[in-house]
């Protein structure tokens, strides 16, 4: 059978753990309340070891935007680095049971899988514990030629832009995707990794390594070190061939060439978690490009799966975007 991908995206393979906990279990680990902080793999087996009931899904931001491809009804692929342990299996079964192909080889020898801790304590606030391991193993031996080229657009998270062989992987995905007339991508991740990679993250979009890039304003601005939105976006017509920016309560926009259009924000009933908006808005926008659809029903799209993320806790749909565009009145591709 023949590969056919409308969205092949690249990032870290992480387990998502999420368990309620009190607010004195958090005065005993001796974490702040809100934090996000990397670990190493003792302080992931003492905080693990600590925690109550959890739940365990895959996660990761590339992986949050393969399942939101998915859930619109797209066909998704996946490549990130688990180890031959318990949370890898955890993270493959979970991604494939969601209709996205993840064949990459796991790590044998070294670093388990990575995870991230989530304490959510009853103020909902989410305390933020990673140990990357293994998905900071990626190679350029895990980038399969066949599957980049059977993908109409290849993603990569920023966050990824770290390991120098994981900088090469995807460099190489781009040089197969543009070779076989495909499209790649890129979304900043975070204004963190802006500030680490300017330079780098630049040199993607000035050398035409890159086609599209995703952003939201703060990421925007501090590519460019201004306060101004509009000095910012100036500054990616002109370096980037498309990209797309979310502007949270605003919406997004969105140019490619000449081409530059805006869309609204969703109505959300209550704004519960911010987290894995961008990653949802990217979903819809690739997955109604690879499809077809203008710039313009693009940014519907994403924001449409931006909105529907902010209304409950977790990264991932909660309900079919398929089903709510539909019922949205938005254009779906045929």
């Amino acid at each position: 059978m023949s590969l056919d991908f409308d969205v092949l995206t690249i990032g870290n393979a992480i387990v998502d753990i999420l368990s309620p906990t009190e607010e004195d279990t958090l005065v005993k680990l001796g974490v702040t309340k809100g934090m996000m902080r990397l670990i190493d793999a003792e302080e992931a087996e003492r905080i693990y070891d600590m925690m109550g009931p959890a739940v365990e899904a895959s996660g990761g931001s590339a992986a949050n935007t393969a399942a939101g491809v998915a859930s619109f009804g797209g066909h998704a692929a996946y490549i990130g680095k688990v180890a031959t342990d318990a949370f890898g299996e955890v993270f493959t079964h979970d991604i494939r049971s969601q209709g996205v192909h993840f064949e990459t080889r796991p790590l044998f020898d070294g670093a388990p899988t990575a995870r991230c801790m989530i304490l959510i304590t009853p103020d909902s606030e989410r305390t933020m514990n990673t140990y990357l391991g293994a998905c900071h193993h990626l190679t350029v031996d895990d980038i399969e030629e066949k599957v980049v080229a059977a993908a109409r657009y290849t993603y990569l998270e920023g966050f990824l832009w770290d390991p120098p062989a994981a900088k090469e992987a995807f460099r190489k995905a781009a040089a197969i995707a543009h070779a076989h007339g495909r499209l790649a991508s890129i979304t900043l991740s975070d204004s963190f990794c802006v500030d680490r990679f300017r330079p780098e993250f630049l040199d993607l979009m000035r050398s035409g390594t890159v086609d599209l890039v995703f952003a939201n304003k703060e990421e925007a601005k501090a590519l460019y070190e201004t306060h101004d939105l509009d000095t910012a976006v100036s500054c990616l017509r002109r370096d980037c061939k498309a990209a797309a920016v979310t502007l949270g309560g605003d919406g997004a926009l969105a140019f490619e060439g000449t081409e530059l259009v805006s869309a609204p924000a969703s109505e959300v009933d209550e704004l519960v978690d911010m987290t894995g908006a961008g990653d949802q808005f990217a979903a819809g926008f690739l997955y109604a490009r690879s499809r077809g659809l203008s710039l313009a029903e693009a940014t519907r799209l994403g924001c449409l799966a931006g909105g529907e993320c902010v209304g409950h806790i977790g990264p991932r749909p909660a309900v079919s975007l398929a089903q709510l565009a539909r019922d949205t009145g938005l254009k779906l591709p045929a």
